[in-house]
């Protein structure tokens, strides 16, 4: 399946950015599963939130299908597009109101399955070299996806560190970084997204000087971005967090916030995943707290629920 890549500029009436602007940025990250569904719920979630930065996965277009749905809308609204896709699977982009330059797609000498996947592209945004990911998923433990897996992380963490200094990484990892971060540990014996390898890799990655903004910020909080569509999972709050922001100590040390915005998961047509949203240097909404709006279901006991896809 060929893979494509796109980049265009803004052609918004009376669209303007200047270098204060660039001193204080809202980035977001959001796996919208599926672009063209999602479309009711982007357009208006970009206006009512205003992000800066946008990094978008499994957006399942290619460049030209991804032009002809959003890109009058998104340069309407100010942004600059970069988008690597393919047909029906995949698909990350970045759209910037801060910049969008020395854009790259792939991660160069990257595994593939067997080819290499539409999965990472990175672009520099206000100065920062922002890398939107799409992670593999894994399927199963020990499987030809799984190691795939983890030869795609290691090949991602090699990138990143011949990277410069202000970096962010952004995107859904497929990976749960610690038992806190999912609902029950229980419930996921046996399955992908929660082994000591991929919480490896993940952990290896972060450790060459990258920060999980979200969790450092919330240290002892209970936050999830993803909520299976089946069984009410998403109602009982029964989630897990693989979508993050890692940041450099550059960019980490800019964060007045860091957040779960819940509400983009709620109501109808909405992606399985909430957008991560992280302001740098300002954050016009305050200090929301971990999650917006916060959870109302109980936390369950151990044990007690199991996952819908397991026997």
């Amino acid at each position: 399946m060929p893979q494509q890549n796109l980049i265009t500029g803004s052609e918004g009436p009376g669209f303007e950015v200047s270098v204060a602007h660039y001193a204080k940025v809202r980035v977001a990250t959001w796996n919208v599963n599926s672009v063209k569904q999602r479309i009711p719920r982007l357009l208006p979630w970009l206006d009512a939130r205003r992000p800066d930065v946008v990094c978008l996965q499994e957006t399942k277009l290619t460049d030209q299908a991804f032009l002809d749905a959003l890109g009058a809308a998104l340069s309407g609204r100010g942004y600059e597009i970069a988008h690597h896709g393919e047909s029906q699977w995949n698909g990350v982009a970045i759209l910037s109101r801060a910049g969008l330059d020395d854009v790259e797609v792939g991660i160069p000498g990257g595994p593939g399955f067997p080819h290499q996947e539409a999965r990472a592209i990175a672009a520099t945004c206000g100065g920062v070299r922002v890398h939107s990911v799409y992670v593999p998923n894994g399927r199963v433990p020990d499987s030809d996806h799984y190691h795939y897996k983890l030869a795609w992380l290691g090949a991602l963490d090699r990138l990143l560190q011949a990277g410069p200094a202000a970096r962010m990484v952004c995107g859904d990892m497929n990976i749960a970084p610690t038992d806190a971060d999912v609902f029950d540990p229980d419930a996921y014996n046996g399955q992908t997204h929660v082994t000591p390898a991929e919480r490896t890799a993940l952990a290896d990655l972060a450790g060459h000087g990258l920060h999980d903004v979200v969790r450092e910020r919330w240290p002892a909080s209970r936050v999830f971005t993803y909520w299976d569509y089946r069984a009410g999972m998403f109602h009982q709050d029964l989630g897990m967090r693989i979508d993050l922001i890692l940041a450099s100590d550059a960019v980490a040390a800019r964060v007045r916030a860091a957040w779960v915005d819940r509400q983009a998961r709620k109501g109808s047509g909405p992606s399985d995943h909430a957008p991560v949203i992280v302001d740098l240097d300002e954050a016009p909404d305050g200090d929301t707290g971990p999650v917006v709006p916060p959870p109302s279901a109980p936390v369950v006991r151990r044990g007690e629920v199991k996952l819908p896809q397991a026997p």
